[in-house]
């Protein structure tokens, strides 16, 4: 806790992500205005002028669309990563028990999977499947499994090289007891920081696809959706994009400094 305190870039990525959380959990339950209510007679106002944030071309309070779109990104972006870090956990634990052809073909596999960006699976299984937050989600978590895969199985390795897991093969412990006894353990640290370094590429990834329209469908507020309905309006009411522009800047902004603090914190050799 201590060496924490002494972490500026910790405590800020802390305090943004922590305050992302608190608006989309708020959003659940309040907001300070129905964020799908149109008012035609206040559309387009400045903010202040009809709301905290303005309103937009329907009349919609904008500050309830960005508390209900983080959630909703947030949400989506966590799900996403949870898959991708369960199943390429999984498989990285796996590989690094069993080696040999099992992992040439992992690793081919994950090279085939980061050739196909997450904007053009997710518009491969639109076509199947249509478009909205399943297709986002399996989209962005698709492509986050071979970046979890890999890391697991490089710090897998290296634990399965250590004294005390020879000692436990020696022991006569199944490869399976020892993974879990031993291997995920000392890994753990590590999967975290990814998990949060990963939160903020899918929270960019998500807007993106609700940009181009594959993510969640209408009249569910997100960012991307929000950006792409502003781009017709810039000239006549720049806040329309400059609002949700700032929120995921500041999202990913505020994940990506927690995940570098956590990295330094957890790292074993650094004992500053």
């Amino acid at each position: 806790m201590i060496r924490a305190l002494h972490r500026p870039v910790l405590i800020i990525g802390f305090v943004i992500t922590v305050a992302l959380f608190a608006v989309a959990l708020l959003s659940l339950v309040w907001t300070p205005l129905p964020p799908a209510k149109m008012n035609i007679v206040h559309k387009l106002n400045a903010p202040l002028e009809f709301g905290l944030l303005g309103t937009d071309q329907f009349g919609r309070d904008v500050a309830s669309m960005l508390m209900v779109g983080a959630w909703n990104s947030l949400s989506t972006s966590l799900l996403a990563v949870a898959l991708g870090a369960c199943v390429g956990t999984a498989i990285g634990v796996i590989v690094a028990m069993r080696r040999g052809w099992l992992e040439v073909f992992v690793m081919r596999g994950c090279d085939i999977i980061f050739a196909v960006p997450p904007i053009l699976s997710a518009m491969m299984l639109g076509a199947f499947i249509g478009s909205g937050r399943f297709t986002a989600i399996v989209a962005i978590g698709t492509f986050m499994v071979p970046v979890f895969a890999r890391l697991t199985l490089g710090a897998a390795l290296q634990i399965w090289t250590r004294d005390y897991v020879a000692a436990a093969v020696g022991m006569g412990r199944s490869k399976s007891r020892i993974t879990l006894v031993h291997i995920l353990p000392n890994i753990s640290n590590q999967i975290i920081v990814q998990v949060t370094v990963q939160l903020g590429l899918a929270i960019l990834t998500e807007a993106g696809l609700s940009f181009l329209g594959l993510g969640m469908p209408p009249p569910n507020p997100t960012w991307g959706r929000m950006l792409a309905d502003a781009q017709t309006y810039l000239g006549q009411a720049p806040w329309l994009a400059l609002m949700p522009g700032l929120a995921i800047a500041f999202a990913v902004l505020g994940l990506n400094m927690l995940g570098d603090g956590l990295r330094d914190l957890l790292d074993p050799r650094n004992d500053g």
